[in-house]
């Protein structure tokens, strides 16, 4: 009988791995938490997409009322001081119409449930989040169609 190699094996598996989704769109993060908002930031980046980026609801608007450009996705924490992350993409879509929406937040399905965005057919990211997580939800498809 042959040999089982056990690590073999192991990185067998390990290189079946599905690959990054990558991008070039614009995305408009919004945290207020500086940890999450840097990592937030860098990710999108080494993903391929183009961050602007705000620690806040209102800087986030003056920021989507001054961009010239296309803004592809907002992403942005569901709990923040002055404004919840629904309230905020509803007054960006008066702003940028087309811009999808992707909701991140740290606290249990339970908690945000009244902030109204773990209804259906909304995207959502719990924090903290991998690499590989975020490059899925931000390519995921219907509401996010990059």
């Amino acid at each position: 009988m042959p040999r089982f190699d056990e690590g073999a094996a192991e990185t067998q598996e390990k290189t079946k791995e599905k690959p990054f989704f990558v991008g070039a769109e614009t995305v408009l993060l919004v945290e207020d938490e500086e940890t999450i908002f840097k990592l937030g930031k860098v990710l999108l980046e080494k993903l391929g997409y183009t961050v602007l980026a705000a620690s806040g609801p209102k800087e986030t608007i003056t920021l989507a009322e001054e961009y010239k450009g296309k803004i592809d996705l907002l992403m942005t924490d569901v709990v923040m001081p002055d404004m919840s992350g629904k309230e905020l993409a509803q007054r960006l879509s008066l702003i940028k119409p087309n811009i999808k929406r992707l909701y991140m937040s740290g606290y249990i399905a339970n908690v945000i449930a009244h902030y109204g965005v773990l209804e259906k057919d909304i995207k959502f990211i719990q924090k903290p989040f991998t690499l590989k997580a975020l490059s899925e939800k931000v390519r995921k498809k219907p509401e996010i169609q990059l």
